[in-house]
């Protein structure tokens, strides 16, 4: 026993209509009467002309009481009911009793939503949308369009019915003439039949057509099946220049490695030359600028000394001779050892790289 299944017991009795306030304190203790009155209540409520023994004064007829409602609510409700609990009327049939009233409660439940569905469907049923009725508008007026025309093409027949008149009495006084009928219903009945044996040379045709389809796909399907083995004893068979495929291909491995050293190699070569025909350029471009400042000041200082006017000097050392060099800074300059170039990129393995000065 909970307080909640108590609790929620007596809330349903009372959306039920119970016609007794049922407090949480009636199953503190055994109460065989008041548990009598509710199973009897209930089983009224489910079927209202069911015959149930009333008498519990006596404890065979308490026993007998429980036994027709446990009997009456497993084949009707098919609901399994414990008598042993149900006899001890406390807080335990609670649950028992619970099991009648959960369902007498949604059905009620059940009811009532069906009715307020049905209620808004009436009120729906009045209701007047106009965006629904936009699609009808469109078509009644093309409707109107069509009736009018139609009027019109009536009018115009009416109006030639004078002369049809004519025709059709002239029509349906002439004498019907047998032979001509009689050709005519032949002649029909010729194209019907030819058209029925052309439906049956169809018919023969979609046959044998089937019959060759077959044909054919049970031979795709051998052809499919002798591929799949040959394909799985081609996998299986190891082919006879497989070993000298696999020593070409290690053999083209190792050279192509060999060839990569010696691109590799080439490279850094044409750099170290390509760095030492540069250094000789900007060499020889500085050469060729000292020697024209040279002849540039040589140019300037000879020029008085031809024309007659030397310039005297105010220093004290004019008198003395100063002896000429051997050579000048320039040419010292050219004399001297060029310092080798040391390259930052490391050597290669297995080659040997020479100084820039030396002679490859």
């Amino acid at each position: 026993m909970s307080f909640r299944d108590l609790r929620n017991f007596t809330e349903m009795m009372r959306a039920l209509g119970y016609h007794r306030l049922i407090s949480m304190e009636n199953f503190r203790t055994p109460n065989f009467p008041l548990v009598a009155e509710i199973l009897v209540w209930l089983v009224k409520r489910y079927e209202p002309h069911t015959d149930i023994p009333t008498d519990v004064d006596m404890e065979q007829d308490r026993v007998f009481f429980i036994k027709a409602v446990a009997q009456f609510m497993a084949t009707k409700a098919h609901i399994k009911l414990n008598t042993k609990k149900l006899y001890q009327a406390d807080g335990y049939s609670v649950k028992e009793l619970l099991k009648i009233t959960t369902v007498l409660y949604n059905a009620m439940k059940t009811k009532g939503r069906d009715a307020s569905e049905d209620t808004e469907e009436d009120t729906n049923k009045f209701k007047f949308d106009l965006g629904s009725k936009i699609a009808d508008l469109k078509t009644a007026r093309q409707l109107a369009s069509e009736i009018t025309s139609k009027g019109a093409t009536v009018f115009d027949l009416l109006g030639k019915e004078v002369d049809l008149r004519e025709m059709r009495t002239a029509a349906i006084a002439r004498p019907l003439e047998i032979n001509e009928t009689e050709k005519a219903l032949r002649a029909g009945i010729k194209g019907i039949m030819e058209q029925v044996q052309k439906t049956k040379e169809l018919l023969n045709n979609v046959a044998s057509d089937e019959a060759n389809l077959e044909a054919k796909i049970e031979k795709k399907k051998l052809e499919l099946e002798r591929s799949k083995k040959r394909l799985q004893t081609l996998q299986s068979v190891r082919p006879a220049f497989m070993d000298e495929y696999e020593k070409m291909e290690e053999e083209l491995q190792r050279h192509y490695e060999i060839y990569v050293e010696k691109f590799r190699n080439l490279c850094y070569l044409e750099q170290q030359l390509d760095d030492l025909h540069r250094m000789e350029q900007e060499r020889f471009e500085v050469r060729e600028e000292r020697a024209a400042l040279h002849s540039t000041t040589t140019c300037i200082y000879i020029a008085p000394i031809t024309q007659g006017n030397v310039p005297e000097r105010k220093d004290d050392y004019s008198d003395t001779e100063i002896p000429d060099d051997e050579g000048s800074d320039s040419d010292l300059e050219d004399r001297r050892p060029l310092k080798p170039r040391l390259s930052r990129e490391p050597p290669i393995q297995g080659m040997t790289i020479f100084p820039p000065n030396l002679a490859l």
